[in-house]
């Protein structure tokens, strides 16, 4: 499976951007897909996922009520859209497919993508 994350960019704190993660060679709709982001010096760090569905999903603490997460399985195709953006927010996000159930943990990630930098400015 190959992922392939866009949308990034910057923007002022309290403004919104929506990122796309495209899947091409795979099953889409068989696996959980989760976004992961990962700021300088600090370690990947989960954000949100999905189910196969799209019934289920989980956030981190840090961004619920702010980040929304889905998925439309016809276009192969899950969505991160990021409300309310603080400069804490700002690091490079990563989209991961995970043959498991909705899962935080990076190693239940199978496939990963190249990441899309969203830097947020106060």
């Amino acid at each position: 499976v190959q992922l392939q994350a866009y949308g990034g960019g910057w923007v002022q704190a309290g403004g919104s951007l929506r990122l796309s993660c495209v899947a091409s060679g795979g099953t889409f709709s068989s696996y959980t897909m989760g976004w992961f982001r990962q700021a300088p010096g600090k370690e990947r760090e989960f954000v949100a996922a999905i189910s196969w569905s799209g019934v289920r999903t989980n956030s981190a603490d840090s961004v619920k009520g702010r980040f929304i997460i889905s998925r439309d399985n016809a276009k192969n195709t899950v969505y991160l859209q990021m409300n309310s953006l603080k400069p804490e927010d700002t690091a490079v996000y990563h989209c991961a497919a995970s043959r498991d159930a909705t899962t935080r943990a990076k190693a239940e990630y199978d496939y990963w993508g190249q990441g899309t930098q969203v830097t947020v400015s106060s």
